[in-house]
């Protein structure tokens, strides 16, 4: 009995320091500019004020794997705010891009938190942690879990 693969739902993933400590990742757009530069060739980076908002942002696509692109959206604009986004992405190409966000850029593992907006829609609108250890494919299962647990997946 052949057993189905689960569905690649495409949604927006945004990773933020937790909320009792909004000042944990200690970055900017410009340590951020300049991590992405180093660790993907290649990308493509928009630096823009955000109209609704009137935040310094930056819009970024990045090859996180071999023809696999994330589209995604950062505001840094204060030690104690700061978001990143990866929109209309799936659970495995999200889970790249987190990984190499909390291993590689952020002080700590222990300082990124996630949702989505396919879960928020659903009501889900309680952030959550992303895994402080594990692989891109322990960080999917997770993520997959999470769409899951919100009825989404």
């Amino acid at each position: 009995m052949l057993v189905p693969a689960p569905r690649n739902v495409r949604t927006t993933f945004a990773f933020f320091p937790p909320e009792n400590s909004p000042a944990a990742w200690q970055a900017s757009l410009e340590t951020f500019t300049t991590a992405l530069e180093r660790a993907f060739p290649g990308a493509v980076l928009t630096h823009r004020v955000d109209p609704l908002r009137g935040l310094d942002v930056m819009d970024f696509d990045v090859e996180v794997a071999p023809d696999v692109w994330i589209t995604g959206r950062a505001a840094m604009p204060e030690p104690d705010y700061a978001y990143v986004t990866a929109g209309n992405a799936t659970a495995d190409e999200a889970a790249l891009f987190a990984q190499w966000l909390r291993d590689s850029y952020l002080p700590s593992p222990a300082v990124v938190w996630f949702n989505t907006s396919a879960a928020m829609e659903n009501g889900m609108e309680t952030p959550s942690p992303l895994p402080a250890t594990g692989d891109s494919s322990e960080i999917e299962a997770f993520f997959r879990n999470h769409l899951a647990s919100a009825g989404v997946e």
